[in-house]
This record gives structure tokens, C-alpha cells and sequence, in this order.
């Protein structure tokens, strides 16, 4: 670890300790060359996989349009937002749990159904209108007996 103050390559650390959830790790540091003190800090850094779109573009994953998706859906229902954000850890674990580095929207879609129909069925009804773009009402008909059946 380079010195801030002198650049020095030559730095030792003094000092490590766990933050208390135990996803940091702090660590004093003293320059060999200079003797200035200062901090560091280690993070996990996770690497969300790209998604493709149907149109075989390219987008970054954002945490915050699929929150946007789910809480559009979830307008109005009786719907907590820590469940909101357990849904949300789940589908971001099983993503980064397949270990793709590129994922298909409709996977994604397919996930964030999957999470819904436990959450609540009327939002799952209104994403899956909208992801499977229905048409007629007997298509509203059919998704509203699948989720009769589970």
C-alpha cells in the first residue's frame, strides 16, 4: 500500500480490526519512509453479471431499477419494504451464485416473477401482464388460475 503523503511503497500495518456486521476490514498503517500514520479500509467488492436485453444490447445491472420494477408492481399493496429488499438480496444472490458473467433479461424477469408470486399475487399479475405483455383477457385468466394452483 502506497503512503499518501510521501508515495512510498513501504507502509506496515499497525493495527487490523473487523467492523461490527464484519464486511470491513480496518487496518492502521505507518510509512516506513515518512513515519505518517493512516488508514485503510478492505470491502468485498461483488461483481453483478451484465445484462443482455432482447435485443442482444448490453446494460450494466442496477439495484435500483429492479427496486424500481418490484415497488411498481407492489403499489399499494401491503408489502414491507424490508421483505422488498429480502426479495431483492435474493435475486442479486442466485446472480451472483450462477457465477455468469452475463445474464439474459428474461432470466432476470423470470427471477424477480419468482419473487413476487411470493410476495404477493395481485403484483405478480400486474409484472406478469406487463413482462408477458398480454394481450386478451384470457391470458389475465390463465396467469390468475397458475397462481390459484401454488
Amino acid at each position: 500500500m502506497k503512503c499518501p503523503f510521501c508515495h512510498n511503497d513501504d507502509t506496515q500495518v499497525i493495527d487490523t480490526r473487523v467492523s461490527e456486521e464484519g464486511n470491513v476490514i480496518r487496518r492502521r498503517r505507518r510509512c516506513a519512509d515518512c513515519d505518517k500514520r493512516f488508514t485503510t479500509y478492505e470491502r468485498i467488492e461483488l461483481v453483478m453479471p451484465v445484462i443482455v436485453k432482447k435485443n442482444g444490447s448490453r446494460t450494466e445491472y442496477e439495484t435500483g431499477k429492479l427496486r424500481a420494477s418490484l415497488m411498481l408492481a407492489l403499489r399499494k399493496r401491503p408489502v414491507s419494504a424490508e421483505a422488498v429488499e429480502t426479495a431483492i438480496q435474493r435475486i442479486e444472490e442466485k446472480l451472483l451464485s450462477s457465477g455468469e458473467r452475463e445474464v439474459m433479461s428474461g432470466h432476470l424477469g423470470e427471477l424477480v416473477m419468482r419473487e413476487l408470486k411470493r410476495l404477493d399475487k395481485i403484483a405478480y399479475i400486474r409484472f406478469a401482464s406487463v413482462y408477458k405483455s398480454f394481450e386478451d383477457v384470457s391470458e389475465f385468466a390463465e396467469a390468475i388460475q397458475e397462481v390459484r394452483k401454488s
